[in-house]
């Protein structure tokens, strides 16, 4: 049985706790405080979820910024610091690390595979 919560599928091998993870915006301590709430236990298998857990799950969940509506609100807070001319719009509007990490040695997942000077050479990895 398929459980389908916030437009997410939830993966019915899992436990409640990490399950509930796989909806953006809801983490290990977030789904632990959920589950408190509506009196489930922890450890209970997804798939086992009866129709009365599911919909006080759904009740609860649905009461959060969760999925689109934070992914959009993200989006626009790092839109805000750009149009202001902050530094840490500055940062993400080059790709940077925003939070100051080092770059000269580090970041490659923020700044994407190495260049080198002119574009003459190409890098091998």
């Amino acid at each position: 049985m398929i459980v389908r919560i916030a437009g997410i599928n939830l993966p019915s091998e899992k436990r409640v706790e990490i399950g509930l993870t796989a909806v953006h915006g809801i983490g290990r301590q977030l789904s632990a405080k959920i589950l408190e709430e509506a009196g489930i236990d922890k450890n209970t298998k997804i798939k086992d979820l009866t129709e009365k857990d599911q919909t006080i799950l759904r009740e609860i969940i649905g009461k959060l910024a969760i999925e689109g509506d934070l992914r959009r609100k993200v989006q626009l807070d790092i839109k805000r610091l750009q149009e202001i001319g902050s530094y840490r719009g500055f940062r993400h509007k080059r790709g940077l690390p925003v939070r100051g990490q080092r770059t000269r040695k580090n970041c490659r997942t923020r700044k994407g595979r190495k260049k080198t000077v002119a574009n003459k050479k190409t890098v091998t990895k």
